[in-house]
């Protein structure tokens, strides 16, 4: 069975409370660690009311979770501002230019598709609530746009899965595709967890993956 390590308390411990919660987040945050594209209060603010964006807008939420998926979040973030400078700065959008940027042909494809039609994706979002099929965005990355769009949202990542077993005590393995039962010991562990803050889900989500991420949160057989 695996214990879960607090490093900021050098404790073990059985659940988070609300004290241990906030503990955690203002770390994070002193130590210049809370940001994702956005700043954790960003987040919170998005998160609490979420903003209506523009064509321009929507495509960079959706070209940020392309390229953040299986990569570094500083890899990503670099990555994701040389190649809003392109745009911005009026390259023209194309695989051959912005392979010159990052040199993955999937997410790179996948950009360029998402940059030239991103009107018609921004509108069926918002037209029927529900994202658009989007390339290179699957279940999991899909739950991390949605978080950054505004939608409070649990992205079910190896960090939170392997959280909420070690919380519920079970022998349960993470992975993917997502275990029906491990989803049932994460969405207890958040229920929880917003009983204790009065925090969303998916702010409460943000927190803990960075918590895990970079080892204030420790699990150990």
């Amino acid at each position: 069975m695996k214990q879960i390590l607090c490093t900021l308390t050098n404790t073990t411990i059985e659940k988070i409370d609300a004290s241990l919660f906030f503990a955690i987040e203002k770390h994070i945050i002193d130590s210049g660690l809370g940001e994702d594209k956005d700043s954790f209060e960003t987040i919170k603010e998005r998160l609490l009311s979420p903003p209506v964006l523009n064509a321009e807008e929507f495509a960079q939420e959706c070209i940020y979770v392309v390229l953040a998926g299986g990569f570094r979040q500083k890899i990503a973030k670099k990555k994701f501002g040389e190649i809003m400078n392109f745009i911005n700065d009026g390259g023209e959008v194309c695989e051959k230019n912005l392979l010159a940027i990052f040199g993955n042909a999937n997410k790179i494809r996948a950009i360029v598709k998402i940059w030239n039609n991103r009107k018609n994706f921004r509108d069926e979002f918002y037209e029927s609530s529900c994202l658009p099929k989007l390339p290179h965005i699957g279940e999991i990355t899909k739950n991390h746009l949605l978080r950054n769009l505004g939608i409070s949202n649990v992205k079910y990542d190896v960090w939170i899965q392997r959280l909420g077993i070690a919380l519920g005590k079970s022998d349960l393995q993470e992975g993917f595709p997502l275990n029906e039962e491990v989803k049932k010991l994460c969405d207890k562990m958040f229920t929880q967890i917003e009983k204790e803050t009065g925090l969303n889900k998916g702010y409460i989500d943000v927190v803990l993956w960075k918590a895990c991420q970079v080892g204030i949160i420790k699990l150990a057989i």
